[in-house]
């Protein structure tokens, strides 16, 4: 039996949650059939997880999975150390002390990084190098999440470097999404970053009005640029939420965390939207496009 212990809501999580099945298909195990999974979601409100991951401890689950960044792993990490833990999370989970290293985890958890945080200047480099004329960039993020400070560092760094303006723009919900965007307009910003778990979630809110407000942005899913978003570059959230589907049927099968090693990302995707391009009235340089591993048009 598997505890699942979601922060965010299952809609908008269904893509990634379908390729995590398939990896447990890989390994033998369907819901359903041979496998139960407890699902608990925390409808994005933190305090709701201590609560949740109890409850998963208290069924006896055989190993809990946790989804969407940090705090998930770390509340799961604090109501048990017997229950094997795999995570996914945007952050370096030795910095967070959730594992020893990620060669040997050690302890009671294992699972993948997408390393967010280290891709963010790329990012910002991207998106300038597509929105030529924004002299004032927006960095979307979620205060609460703990992986938010070194991101806004880091892209604070990259943008004096390339001479533009960082507006930061704070959201924690639906509704502030829609008022960083409205701040986002009072500024006069030329572009958009976007730094959250939470975001992924809320892609298909973030790309629509995106398009109404007319900003070019650029996302960490290639899933946002699929739902008409303009660019993306990230490693595949599916691709790797399949392959934590696999590593959890390894863990049913007895393999131990402490000898499963913590994942990171090796290909990554850039992505761009040729008909949101052209909405916009932007050109792509042939030199993203020639990077380009997904052109949509």
């Amino acid at each position: 039996m598997i505890g699942f212990l979601g922060l965010s809501s299952p809609c908008p999580f269904a893509p990634a949650l379908a390729a995590f099945h398939q990896g447990l298909r890989d390994t033998g195990y369907v819901e359903g059939e041979n496998l139960v999974v407890q699902y608990r979601w925390a409808e994005d409100h933190y305090d709701r997880l201590p609560a949740l991951a109890a409850d998963l401890v208290a069924r006896r689950v055989d190993v809990i999975v946790t989804q969407s960044g940090f705090p998930p792993a770390l509340v799961a990490k604090n109501a048990t150390t017997t229950i094997p833990i795999v995570f996914m999370i945007g952050t370096d989970p030795v910095a967070a002390g959730l594992v020893a290293s990620l060669a040997r985890p050690g302890g009671n958890l294992t699972g993948f990084t997408l390393i967010h945080g280290v891709l963010w200047a790329k990012r910002l480099e991207l998106l300038c190098e597509l929105a030529q004329q924004a002299k004032v960039i927006g960095l979307l993020v979620r205060p609460e999440d703990p992986e938010t400070e070194g991101i806004v560092r880091v892209v604070q760094e990259a943008a004096q470097l390339k001479g533009v303006e960082l507006q930061i723009l704070n959201a924690s919900d639906e509704g502030e999404i829609d008022a960083a965007f409205a701040t986002l307009a009072q500024v006069k910003a030329g572009a958009l970053v976007g730094a959250a778990p939470f975001f992924f979630s809320r892609r298909h809110q973030i790309v629509a009005l995106a398009e109404r407000y007319a900003v070019p942005a650029i996302y960490d899913s290639p899933e946002a640029v699929q739902a008409g978003g303009l660019i993306g570059y990230a490693t595949s959230f599916t691709g790797t939420w399949r392959k934590l589907g696999t590593y959890v049927g390894r863990v049913l099968k007895g393999e131990k965390p402490a000898d499963l090693p913590v994942q990171q990302p090796t290909t990554f995707e850039l992505v761009v939207n040729l008909k949101t391009a052209k909405a916009l009235g932007l050109t792509v340089p042939p030199s993203i496009l020639a990077r380009a591993t997904e052109v949509i048009e």
